[in-house]
């Protein structure tokens, strides 16, 4: 139980904490966002003392009661803070005592506030995880609904920033798309109340492990570095370079000086987002590797990273479902910026199956595209003579190479940008969505 001072910990200690140390030693500022699932896990740790005998029915049904008590004042933003609360855990078992009196501090028995800081923190990011699954799964559903409904529209594919390939705009949008306790209270049935799948193997780790954290900021950061490139392309498509796309109002700003101007803030945001989400993970690992065994205060530092990381999640998720939902696409330009000179590869599978080897055959494209630069026309505007000058091969059937459709047609392979192909992957994410909801 808290002593005089208020602290879970103050019997050992004569005098008071330096002012500035009590407000850097303190976290309620950030981890009040546990108090659920602080009074959730008290809860089960109660019924565990009451079936190891530390409490009688009597006490363990006081406990839950005031534990409700606790929990509303929460919920109805009544709760008050005292200076003293430290933390989550000091501010609900400091009130907890207001309520029942001395019955309170049973319930800490053979309990380390160690234990309530990891066991909290797994509990709310279980939560919280189920929440940003679904916001992921909207945005993922989102992006195969426009791709199922534009996959006909064709536009060219980029490498190195320059026109690559022609590709279906449905394969852009789909290639967007983790010492113990020694007086006999079950774990088990602790496992069982809080409904996590396992209890951990060792109690040692058990306090100090962050692994889960660990892996839900490195999520994060995967996930956002595809959203980042996401964003990046839309960005430079909806460029007047470009044109190819125009956000909606709703997901765009103006310029203060220059009336003309329409920002991609939402997009811009959610590329500069992208940083803050690698720098909370990089923060926690450099925080790791250097920890003893067991638990060590530097471990508070995980909440703020998480809290942080999940709110920008939340916000990034929503905003990047919101724009893809409202995205307007100029298929005429897309078509415009189709031009023959994409068509090189083409030229060069042509040869090969007439059976020229790809090697001979890319250098032969090669030279049709030197020698279309010479003669200052597209690539399509040789004549047959003039193709045949580079390879006999080339023959009157070469005028299928110049069809954009027929070219995006020819890559069938699972993956590919065909129409048949675009459609598959369009039903393998839907199944997917559909095994996440069910």
């Amino acid at each position: 139980m808290a002593s005089e001072s208020g602290k879970l910990w103050g019997g050992r200690f004569v005098g008071a904490v330096d002012p500035v140390m009590e407000k850097f030693n303190s976290s309620i500022a950030y981890d009040r966002a546990l108090w659920e699932v602080d009074v959730q896990g008290s809860k089960a740790y109660s019924r565990g003392l009451q079936k190891a005998g530390l409490l009688t029915r009597e006490e363990m049904d006081q406990i839950l009661h005031a534990l409700d008590k606790v929990a509303e004042e929460w919920a109805q933003g009544t709760f008050k803070v005292n200076p003293s609360d430290e933390d989550i855990h000091t501010a609900n078992e400091r009130r907890l005592k207001e309520l029942i009196g001395e019955t309170a501090g049973k319930l800490h028995t053979g309990r380390s506030r160690n234990d309530q800081v990891v066991t909290d923190l797994r509990l709310w990011m279980r939560q919280d995880c189920s929440r940003l699954s679904a916001l992921l799964w909207e945005l993922i559903r989102t992006m195969v609904d426009r791709a199922e409904a534009e996959h006909d529209v064709l536009f060219p594919g980029y490498t190195h920033l320059q026109r690559a390939q022609p590709i279906r705009w449905s394969h852009w949008i789909l290639s967007g798309a983790i010492a113990g306790n020694p007086l006999g209270v079950d774990r088990e049935l602790l496992q069982a109340e809080l409904n996590f799948g396992a209890i951990t193997l060792n109690s040692m780790d058990a306090t100090s492990e962050r692994d889960f954290v660990a892996e839900f900021l490195f999520w994060a950061s995967l996930c956002m570095t595809h959203l980042s490139r996401m964003a990046e392309d839309l960005i430079l498509y909806g460029t007047k370079e470009f044109s190819f796309v125009q956000l909606s109002d709703a997901y765009s700003t103006g310029s203060s000086l220059m009336p003309q101007k329409k920002n991609p803030d939402s997009l811009e945001l959610i590329r500069s987002k992208a940083g803050r989400v690698f720098g909370r993970c990089a923060g926690l690992l450099m925080t790791l590797k250097g920890l003893p065994s067991t638990y060590n205060k530097d471990l508070q530092e995980d909440k703020e990273a998480v809290f942080e990381v999940s709110d920008t999640m939340s916000a990034v998720l929503q905003v990047a479902t919101g724009v893809i939902s409202t995205l307007q696409i100029h298929r005429e330009n897309m078509a415009r910026a189709l031009s023959p000179d994409m068509l090189a590869t083409d030229l060069a599978y042509y040869l090969v199956r007439k059976g020229m080897p790809f090697r001979q055959a890319h250098e032969a494209s090669g030279r049709a595209v030197f020698l279309a630069e010479t003669k200052g026309v597209a690539l399509n505007q040789l004549s047959l003579k003039e193709l045949q000058t580079i390879s006999p091969l080339f023959s009157g059937d070469v005028s299928r190479v110049w069809d954009y459709g027929h070219s995006v047609e020819q890559y069938t392979a699972l993956g590919g940008t065909a129409r048949s192909s675009v459609d598959w992957q369009i039903g393998q994410v839907r199944a997917l969505l559909r095994a996440q909801r069910a």
